[in-house]
């Protein structure tokens, strides 16, 4: 009884070494920081797409699979050529940077898998930029509305790849080149406008300038009108003879006075 016992137990632990050798590496695994894993069921559920493996150690059923997903900011760069609104080829230059969303693996796998930067994230962003590129003209995206744009394809790319459970984190457009000759002419279209604008300030400076004095002008006439128009003989003469009387009391004069002057007021002929 006893030995068959015992040879049973080596049996079963015979197996289970066998089991753990042979399959150690799809029942022991370790989640790393900076990923998530979501399992497949193939004989239960499936694929569970609600629980998330966080980083630790797992032991998982060998028949199960454990699909490990980099969580961690990720960064795509694409060159590519898109068409302006007049049909006008543009070299345009783009950096995306994005992660999974950390609890929606599940569902990303589901409908994308693993290869999903492939088939889900370069070729919106590629549809993005060819369908904001449409609306504007090489002029537009080469220099007056990047911002513009760039703020559009942003907007427009972030919501789909939102919607399949990405987080986007930063789009860049890096650089539009326009074939040369276009380029050269916007350049000099350019200068041309930056020019006149700069004409057009001096000019409405000038004219501001112009303005100024003429109201300066208009402000003192207005006043010697006023002025000449106050002044009476009977206020002229009262304020001859305050003068007369203030530099006769001075300290520092000495006046001598003969007769009288024009309008009565008395005449000044000497003093020190």
């Amino acid at each position: 009884m006893d030995f068959n016992f015992k040879k049973s137990y080596l049996i079963l632990a015979a197996v289970a070494l066998v089991v753990v050798l042979f399959f150690g590496s799809s029942m022991f695994i370790t989640v790393q920081p900076g990923e998530r894993g979501v399992i497949f069921r193939p004989f239960s559920k499936g694929l569970d797409k609600e629980n998330i493996y966080i980083p630790g150690f797992h032991v998982v059923a060998p028949w199960n699979t454990l699909i490990i997903y980099d969580v961690k900011e990720q960064q795509r760069e694409e060159t590519m050529d898109v068409l302006d609104k007049n049909g006008l080829s543009v070299s345009v230059e783009i950096s995306v940077r994005f992660n999974p969303t950390y609890n929606k693996i599940g569902y990303l796998h589901e409908v994308f898998g693993t290869r999903y930067i492939d088939q889900l994230i370069i070729p919106e962003v590629r549809s993005s930029v060819r369908q904001v590129a449409g609306r504007y003209t090489a002029e537009e995206i080469y220099s007056t509305k990047r911002s513009e744009v760039e703020a559009s394809i942003i907007s427009e790319t972030k919501e789909v790849l939102s919607n399949n459970n990405i987080d986007m984190k930063a789009l860049l457009i890096r650089s539009i080149n326009l074939p040369e000759k276009i380029k050269q002419a916007i350049e000099k279209k350019l200068e041309e406008e930056q020019a006149y604008l700069t004409y057009q300030y001096t000019l409405e400076t000038a004219k501001q300038e112009a303005e100024k004095r003429r109201i300066d002008a208009e402000g003192i006439a207005r006043y010697n009108r006023i002025i000449d128009a106050s002044l009476t003989n009977s206020i002229l003469k009262q304020r001859g003879i305050e003068a007369t009387i203030e530099l006769a009391t001075s300290p520092n004069s000495k006046v001598v006075v003969v007769g009288s002057g024009k309008d009565g007021l008395p005449l000044i002929l000497g003093n020190n």
